[in-house]
C-alpha cells in the first residue's frame, strides 16, 4: 500500500512525522509533500530521512543537491497521483481546506489533491474560532460531500492559549482512518458499474415538462464512490446542475426513451448495474408544436413510458448484479419487496422520501438495502457516505460461498425480537438470528 501525506503549515506539523511512523508499521511506503509554510515548522529532511524518499515541495525542480533520491520523471503531480493508494494531509490547515474546497491548485498539494483519484483524508487543525467559522464549516461540508474522509480535530488547549475544538486528532488514529480507507480502496477494481442518475423530462410543449424534483445527488455519489473504489463508472444522467464526479464516463439524457437507449447500449459492458435515476412513468401522447396558451382546464393523455429495469433484467448476462431505487412514500418494506420480486433484481434500495431533510432533492437520505433474504437498515446519513454502505452491501452478494450465514450473538433478545418482525415483513422462511443483519445467500 501507498500514501502520500501532505503537510501543511500549522503547528501540529511536527506529529506528521509520528504519522509517517505509524503509517509505516502497518507496512505503508510513504511520500511527503510538504507547503512552503510547512517548511517553517518542520524541515523535509527530517521527513526524507523517516521515508527515504525525497519530500516534494514545489512544483517545480529545484535540483536540491540533497535530495535522498532523484527527482522523478516526468509531470510530478500526475505521477504522484497515479502512484499513491491514498492521500492523507495532517495538520490540515483551514488554507488548505478553502483551496480543495474551492478547486485552487497553487502549489505542488493543492494540484495534487485535483489530479488524485484514490481516497483523500483530512486531519483539520487550526485555532479554534478558525475550525468554527462559517466558511471552515462550510469547506468541511463540501470536501465531505465528495468524498473525503474528515478526521474531526479534537478538544482542549491549543497552541495558542485558547481552549475548544481545533487540536489535530492523534497520529495513530489518522493512521488508523487511513488503513480503514485503504482496507476498501480496490475492492470495486475490474468492475464496470453502470449508475443511472437524475430525473427525466417528457416535454408538454416546447417550453413545458412533466418531470421530478430528482437532483441527481444520490447517483452522482454511487457514481463518485465506485470509482474511488476503483471501479470503471459509465454515469448516464438525467438533466442536472452537479459537476459530473471526476474520471467518470458521462452520457447525458433528457427524456425516459433517451436514458433506455443509453442503458440498453452501455449495459453489455457493465458487471453491475445501479438504476439510481427517477425516470417519468409516463409520457404525454401528443406533444404540442407550439406553446399551449392558457384558455381553460387542460387535460393531458399519458401513456406509461417503457419499463428500463425490467428491460434490463431481462437482457442481463450471467454474473451481471442488478440493483434498483425504489421512492416510497407509504409501506416502505411491502412496496420495496413487490419490486423486488415483480422486477427480478438482485437488490433493491428503498427510499422513504416522505420524511423530511432526506430522499429527492437533500444532501442527505436513509434507506433500506432489500434482497430477497434480508433488509439491512441504512439511517440517515450524507449521501456520499450513504453510497459507500450502499456498496458495502452489493459487495456482499458477490461473495464467492455457495451459502453464507451470519448470525450474531444469539444474547441480544431485543435484536432478536427487532429481527423476527422484519423477517414477517419480508415474508421469507429464514432462521431467526440475534443481531441487526441476518442473512442468508444461495448463489
Amino acid at each position: 500500500m501507498r500514501v502520500v501525506v501532505g503537510v501543511s503549515g500549522g503547528i501540529a506539523a511536527y506529529k506528521a512525522a509520528e504519522l509517517v511512523r505509524a503509517l509505516q508499521r502497518q507496512t505503508v511506503e510513504v511520500h511527503v509533500v510538504m507547503t512552503e509554510s510547512a517548511q517553517k515548522f518542520v524541515q523535509p529532511l527530517t521527513f526524507a530521512a523517516l521515508t527515504g524518499h525525497k519530500v516534494i515541495t514545489s512544483l517545480w525542480d529545484e535540483g536540491d543537491p540533497g535530495a535522498a533520491v532523484p527527482e522523478q520523471n516526468g509531470i510530478d503531480h500526475i505521477a504522484e497521483a497515479q502512484w499513491a493508494d491514498a492521500l492523507v494531509v495532517a495538520p490540515a490547515t483551514a488554507n488548505i481546506l478553502a483551496k480543495f474546497a474551492h478547486g485552487i491548485a497553487d502549489d505542488f498539494l493543492s494540484t495534487l489533491y485535483l489530479a488524485i483519484a484514490a481516497p483523500v483524508v483530512v486531519a483539520p487543525a487550526m485555532n479554534v474560532n478558525m475550525w468554527n467559522h462559517p466558511a471552515t464549516q462550510a469547506n468541511i461540508e463540501t470536501l465531505r460531500q465528495r468524498g473525503v474522509t474528515i478526521i474531526e480535530p479534537g478538544t482542549g488547549e491549543l497552541a495558542c492559549g485558547m481552549v475548544g475544538a481545533g487540536r489535530m486528532a492523534e497520529p495513530d488514529t489518522i493512521g488508523a482512518a487511513v488503513i480503514a480507507v485503504l482496507g476498501r480502496r480496490r475492492d470495486l477494481a475490474g468492475e464496470v458499474v453502470l449508475v443511472t442518475a437524475g430525473g427525466t423530462r417528457e416535454a408538454v410543449d416546447p417550453v413545458r415538462f412533466i418531470g421530478n424534483r430528482s437532483s441527481g445527488k444520490m447517483g452522482y455519489a454511487l457514481a463518485e464512490a465506485a470509482r474511488s473504489r476503483g471501479a470503471r463508472v459509465i454515469l448516464i444522467s438525467g438533466p442536472s446542475s452537479l459537476q459530473a464526479p471526476a474520471h467518470c464516463e458521462i452520457l447525458r439524457v433528457t427524456t425516459a426513451d433517451e436514458m433506455r437507449s443509453s442503458v440498453l447500449a452501455s449495459m453489455n459492458e457493465a458487471t453491475l448495474v445501479i438504476k439510481a435515476a427517477a425516470v417519468a412513468d409516463y409520457r404525454p401522447i401528443a406533444v404540442s408544436a407550439q406553446k399551449l396558451k392558457r384558455t381553460g382546464p387542460l387535460t393531458l393523455e399519458l401513456a406509461p413510458t417503457e419499463d428500463i429495469l425490467a428491460e434490463v433484467v431481462r437482457r442481463r448476462r450471467p454474473g451481471q448484479l442488478i440493483v434498483g431505487f425504489a421512492a416510497e412514500t407509504e409501506n416502505r418494506l411491502e412496496n420495496g419487496r413487490a419490486k423486488l420480486l415483480a422486477k427480478g433484481v438482485d437488490a433493491i434500495v428503498v427510499n422513504d422520501v416522505a420524511g423530511e431533510g432526506v430522499g429527492i432533492d437533500s444532501d442527505t437520505n436513509a434507506a433500506t438495502f432489500l434482497t430477497r433474504a434480508t433488509a439491512v437498515e441504512l439511517p440517515q446519513m450524507p449521501k456520499r457516505q450513504l453510497a459507500d454502505r450502499i456498496f458495502d452491501e452489493i459487495l456482499a452478494l458477490r461473495r464467492p460461498q455457495s451459502v453464507v450465514v451470519e448470525l450474531d450473538d444469539e444474547r441480544d433478545v431485543e435484536a432478536r425480537k427487532k429481527q423476527a418482525i422484519q423477517n414477517r415483513v419480508l415474508e421469507e422462511s429464514v432462521p431467526v438470528g440475534a443481531g441487526r443483519r441476518h442473512q442468508l445467500i444461495v448463489e
